[in-house]
């Protein structure tokens, strides 16, 4: 298993990933949203992008991150947004391979840091992030339009 960039090519296998991610947290979304996320991730001209777990040519697992801008502090921040292992592949550590690549594309393009969010109920991703990351102590506040 290697990790990897997400390529043009990748949509078909890219695509039960991200329908299975947003199943998990219970989110539909149009079609033309799925096309331009698939578009903004490999286009190469947003500040973002995703990394994918591939073994022989099977994807297993996606992370998406983007970068932006802190008045806190010189290098960008980057935001681990969304990541997801096939259900049948969980527990090999292929969830951890891939948030330490998001780590090195951070510090490969300087930011200060990475940072992410989980559902307070996603325990089992819990078990992994309470060992590789730091909680930071605050609560999320939202208004969606």
């Amino acid at each position: 298993m290697i990790i990897r960039p997400l390529a043009a090519g990748d949509r078909a296998g890219w695509e039960p990933l991200w329908q299975g991610y947003l199943e998990f947290y219970q989110t539909k979304l149009a079609p033309e949203v799925s096309d331009l996320t698939f578009a903004r991730l490999t286009g190469g001209r947003e500040p973002m992008g995703a990394l994918v777990a591939d073994d022989d040519g099977a994807i297993i697992g996606i992370a998406h991150w983007l970068m932006h801008r802190s008045c806190w502090t010189v290098g960008d921040y980057c935001y681990l947004q969304d990541l997801f292992v096939a259900q049948n592949r969980r527990g090999a550590g292929i969830g951890g391979k891939l948030i330490e690549a998001v780590y090195a594309e951070a510090r490969r393009r300087g930011c200060s840091r990475v940072y992410w969010l989980t559902h307070e109920t996603n325990k089992a991703a819990m078990l992994l992030y309470d060992r590789i990351g730091d909680r930071s102590g605050f609560v999320q506040y939202r208004k969606i339009f």
